[in-house]
């Protein structure tokens, strides 16, 4: 028994290895002066980290700290309205009685099978029409009202986490004198905080790596975001410049995602699996 574990773990060792193999690969690239980059082998004979500061610069006019400000300021607001708009509208479909609720509710579900691409250009055609393009509110506005990245999905998932939980509950907020308000902020809220947490982490996740959205509708590099001003790093070194520099960059780029998934790593879990079981 305990040599059929070891072989197991063995294994799931050297498979785990082989799957971050091209993580490595692209810290020790990142980290490699561009003589080294057809040379063979996993790390650099001399480490240049020259590869993180002129990188950082790279970019005529700005660097890479405007772009994070950019990225950081458009994802927190889309976190906020999403846990809000997304909240109150799962609330209403999982609590309240109200005409045509399922059949609003197989709406939802329907928007979640759709690909974004067909969506796409009714959509630029309507902000293009309300000079909204080279804005941040094409992507404000659908998050405002329960849409945007993963909208759907966040929606359905707090349906299914509310519908787990007692409406007796309910029941009792309304003999004490709550009203439905109350019962959502008072009770709701805080009973739902895993799934609230999984939910702000998809969303700064998906909205982060939006690439596709952001090139669509911004065009100003003083707008550009993370991803955007990586395409224009590629732009500007035109092949000849340094690769070192892209993919110091780019591996830069990961770390607040990496770093955000792992601060709330317990609580995702425990949202994911609560709300398997709920649903």
């Amino acid at each position: 028994m305990t040599s059929k574990i070891s072989i197991r773990h063995i294994g799931i060792l050297l498979f785990s290895v082989l799957m971050i193999y091209p993580v490595l690969w692209w810290l020790g690239a990142s980290l490699k002066p561009d003589s080294e980059m057809t040379l063979p082998g996993l790390f650099p004979k001399k480490i240049v980290l020259e590869n993180f500061i002129d990188g950082w610069s790279a970019i005529p006019k700005f660097t890479f700290s405007h772009f994070y400000f950019n990225t950081f300021s458009l994802v927190l607001i889309l976190i906020v309205l999403s846990l809000v708009s997304c909240s109150i509208t799962a609330f209403a479909l999982a609590r309240l009685d109200f005409p045509l609720r399922k059949v609003w509710l197989g709406i939802l579900l329907v928007t979640m099978m759709l690909p974004g691409q067909v969506t796409l250009i009714p959509q630029y055609t309507m902000f293009h029409s309300m000079n909204m393009i080279n804005t941040y509110w094409p992507f404000i506005i659908p998050h405002l009202l329960a849409g945007g990245v993963g909208g759907s999905f966040f929606v359905y998932l707090l349906v299914q986490f509310m519908r787990g939980i007692p409406r007796e509950l309910d029941e009792s907020a309304k003999i004490d004198g709550c009203s439905w308000i109350g019962i959502y902020l008072r009770i709701m809220l805080p009973l739902i905080r895993p799934a609230l947490v999984t939910t702000a982490l998809y969303c700064f996740l998906w909205n982060w790596d939006d690439f596709f959205g952001h090139l669509i509708y911004i065009n100003s590099v003083r707008h550009y975001t993370v991803g955007l001003a990586i395409k224009l790093f590629v732009d500007t070194q035109s092949g000849e410049g340094s690769w070192g520099q892209l993919l110091a960059m780019s591996l830069v780029s990961i770390v607040p995602s990496t770093v955000f998934f792992f601060a709330v790593q317990k609580q995702f879990v425990e949202g994911i699996a609560a709300g398997a079981i709920k649903g």
